[in-house]
């Protein structure tokens, strides 16, 4: 497991961007694509909203890579 830590005074980044952020995707539109065509998983639930909020204790699953955020 991957572990994504939040920069000082952050509280949440949004899917789309963690994908990005971890090299998980390249783009934007290809984050955009994995997470409608429900090929992303948080929590063990698969998102389909780019812009949902991950916080501290959230997993996200992800082409097999399981990241979780702190």
């Amino acid at each position: 497991m991957e572990i994504f830590n939040l920069r000082s005074g952050d509280e949440f980044i949004r899917l789309g961007q963690l994908l990005k952020a971890v090299g998980a995707v390249d783009s934007g539109v290809e984050a955009k694509e994995a997470i409608q065509e429900g090929d992303v998983s948080v929590n063990g639930e698969k998102e389909t909203r780019r812009g949902r909020k991950l916080y501290a204790g959230d997993a996200v699953s992800y082409d097999g890579r399981e990241i979780k955020i702190q």
